[in-house]
């Protein structure tokens, strides 16, 4: 799967998402769309990453410290 065709996903994604708010002014889409990619992200990733984190962190580009942050978050770790 390319890069262009996660785009594509997303967008297509979100064009739903305002057809749906039927002319509503959406609110905090930033934050909204951070929290339902994050997410996935993290699941997938750690499950290809074996759960390793420091392993998980560097393909991700973060510190391992944000990474256990995030996850915690997300309750995907306790």
């Amino acid at each position: 799967m390319s890069k262009k065709h996660i785009e594509e996903c997303v967008r297509t994604s979100l064009e739903g998402y305002f057809r749906d708010l039927r002319g509503t002014e959406p609110d905090g889409m930033y934050d909204m769309m951070v929290r339902v990619v994050e997410k996935p992200l993290l699941e997938v990733v750690m499950q290809y990453a074996d759960h390793n984190q420091s392993r998980a962190a560097e393909w991700l580009g973060l510190n391992r410290n944000t990474l256990r942050k995030k996850l915690l978050e997300h309750k995907l770790i306790k």
